[in-house]
């Protein structure tokens, strides 16, 4: 359909802190030809190296980032580009732990210090548009790329063909698009072509 990169979870790995899927997202990352970006449960470097090893184009840190923000600096100080960060947002504060939790952060502080840390992607999550199909967040989406100079990424709730043409007129990077895609509501040949 046109699709360049693959974002991938591993939702076994986010409850474990180990590799539960790695045997699939190798065979992805050869047999596919695409770039793949991959979250859920990256924890320390040994994970990083290990992803990075198989043909995976960028890992995605979530709470880890948020956390242990040192295990951030040192990934990115090794692999760059290489490291995005994974933040998903609950009532405009940061929440962690598989949503389970809220730090005490709001989003707009947690951007200011990936940005000053040198973060070039984020992806970012409306837990409360995740899945529901009520269309994204653009409100939150158009103040974040307007206050920031990260390269951002739409997840949560991207639900029809006018969301993806709303993100790529506000400039965004990309968008995620999941449930949409499964159940039919987006044609996803349509919707790259309509991101270019």
């Amino acid at each position: 359909a046109g699709a360049k990169v693959i974002h991938m979870v591993d939702l076994d790995g986010a409850k474990s802190g180990s590799r539960v899927n790695a045997a699939i997202v190798k065979e992805v990352a050869e047999q596919s030809g695409m770039r793949i970006e991959m979250g859920g449960g990256i924890r320390s470097m040994e994970t990083v190296e290990s992803y990075l090893s198989i043909g995976i184009g960028r890992v995605i840190l979530g709470t880890a980032a948020v956390k242990d923000p040192d295990f951030l600096k040192a990934a990115l100080e090794t692999y760059g580009e290489k490291i995005a960060v994974g933040v998903d947002l609950k009532d405009g504060l940061v929440a962690i732990k598989g949503w389970t939790e809220t730090a005490d952060l709001t989003a707009f502080d947690f951007f200011r210090q990936m940005e000053s840390l040198g973060v070039k992607t984020v992806i970012c999550t409306d837990i409360s548009r995740d899945g529901a199909m009520e269309g994204t967040n653009r409100g939150l989406y158009r103040e974040l790329s307007e206050k920031f100079s990260i390269d951002l990424i739409a997840s949560g709730g991207v639900s029809n063909l006018e969301d993806v043409k709303a993100l790529a007129a506000m400039g965004l990077h990309g968008a995620i698009i999941g449930k949409a895609y499964y159940i039919g509501a987006i044609d996803l040949r349509q919707a790259v072509e309509a991101a270019k």
